[in-house]
């Protein structure tokens, strides 16, 4: 009996999947930061987040988030605090020895971030003497000390529990010089901070992945199964560019302009926007961020094709509205948001934030021409209330094999493609300020 108890102990104990399922319950380990989870607007978001909501939503279960310090996470999935980590975090040799690691749901590569003007520094012998800032316990830390010991002489400083944007706002603001980041945290960075560069890559691509305790195999096997689904089905694409869509385009003019202005001009119309926001049930950033590809936010900005004011508004649709000065900013804004909460109604077949897209792309184009792109795209099989379908779809309408039987004809179709892109990354720079 002494012998077989323990065996018997051990086949009755209930695995990390069962638990879940019986509580109604399931806890992620993550990190508060710009990547992984963060609050805005009262609403929980991050990339890690809502991955983790979709597999909350997979298994039917509800999702709890702790976020500890980085050096406690796998201390904490342990210790039985939490059920997974997924925190972009970098499959490692001498993690495996503590936790079990799911497949690999994205690749990264390490960067060193310099300031511009912090020339010279183009390869890993540039290292050689100088100083890199990092936070304690990342494999960017490793990384380095491996390198150290290949012989060469970089000066390690090791931050407990900085987050990469943090050491990345110091390398902008020449508080510290080097310091390095995952690609995908890198190139999302440069938005905020147009002053840095990326260097170089230090080594070859690595894997992210999330972690389970020890033998839970079950547990593994549904999140492997979960990843394998989500990739198939486009949602992990569609979450994936939800925040890092276009990190690859980088204009330091433009966004070096851009943040400059927020800064001089935005305060001037700020109320007004926020007015026709609230009034329109619209996040004022957003209208911000459309107001700056209109106009920079000068109310004098007139168009190639002669339409004027801050918001850009035809002068059809001026009349419509009961706009009588295109030059007056808040008869403009008031009625170009009203305008664009009108084109949000009529797609309410979308969901957001494809509608928001859409709607977008149609304040641009115009609404018919965009009604044309979803019927090419159902035609194509493509989903029509879909942005990635319709960013696909629209530039065909500048061919006459596709325009010539369409209701309205031929259209730039790659300007609206590029305006929501553009609004999207200035959206995003005045959300990130908001949420820092």
């Amino acid at each position: 009996m002494l012998v077989l108890f323990p065996l018997l102990s051990s086949c009755t104990k209930q695995d990390s999947l069962e638990a879940i399922l019986e509580s109604g319950e399931i806890t992620l380990l993550t990190r508060n930061n710009g990547h992984c989870y963060y609050t805005y607007r009262d609403r929980p978001m991050g990339f890690e987040y809502d991955l983790a909501k979709e597999f909350s939503n997979h298994l039917g279960v509800r999702l709890k988030v702790k976020t500890p310090a980085w050096e406690s996470l796998l201390d904490d999935l342990e210790q039985g605090k939490g059920h997974l980590v997924g925190a972009s975090m970098t499959i490692m040799p001498s993690r495996r020895e503590r936790a079990d690691f799911s497949e690999s749901y994205l690749t990264v590569q390490q960067q060193v971030i310099r300031h511009k003007e912090k020339v010279g520094v183009r390869e890993i012998g540039d290292l050689e003497g100088r100083t890199i800032h990092v936070r304690r316990g990342t494999s960017y830390e490793a990384r380095l000390k491996a390198l150290r010991e290949k012989g060469v002489n970089v000066d390690i400083v090791v931050h407990d529990d900085v987050p990469t944007e943090e050491l990345i706002r110091m390398v902008a603001e020449k508080e510290i010089d080097l310091t390095v980041a995952d690609s995908n945290v890198a190139l999302l960075n440069r938005r905020y901070y147009p002053e840095i560069r990326i260097a170089f890559s230090l080594g070859e691509e690595e894997s992210l992945g999330w972690a389970v305790r020890k033998g839970e195999k079950a547990l593994l096997k549904e999140v492997n199964e979960f990843f394998g689904k989500i990739k198939a089905n486009g949602t992990f694409e569609k979450l994936y560019n939800k925040y890092y869509a276009n990190v690859e385009i980088f204009d330091y003019v433009d966004l070096k302009k851009y943040h400059e202005r927020i800064e001089e001009r935005l305060p001037k119309y700020k109320g007004i926007i926020q007015k026709a926001a609230r009034k329109n049930n619209f996040d004022w950033r957003l209208i911000a961020a459309v107001i700056y590809q209109e106009s920079h936010f000068d109310p004098e900005a007139t168009s190639y094709t002669g339409v004027e004011g801050i918001m850009q508004l035809t002068q059809d649709t001026a009349e419509h509205l009961g706009v009588e000065d295109h030059r007056d900013p808040e008869q403009s804004i008031m009625g170009g948001v009203k305008y664009l909460r009108r084109l949000y109604k009529s797609f309410n077949d979308a969901k957001d934030p494809d509608r928001t897209y859409i709607a977008l792309a149609s304040y641009n184009v115009g609404r018919g021409h965009v009604r044309d792109a979803q019927k090419i795209a159902e035609e194509k099989g493509l989903d029509p209330n879909s942005w990635s379908s319709l960013e696909q779809v629209l530039p065909l309408l500048r061919y006459r094999k596709y325009y010539k039987t369409t209701q309205h004809g031929y259209c730039r179709g790659t300007e609206p493609v590029r305006f929501v892109n553009r609004v999207r990354t200035y959206y995003d720079i005045l959300r990130r300020e908001a949420v820092s």
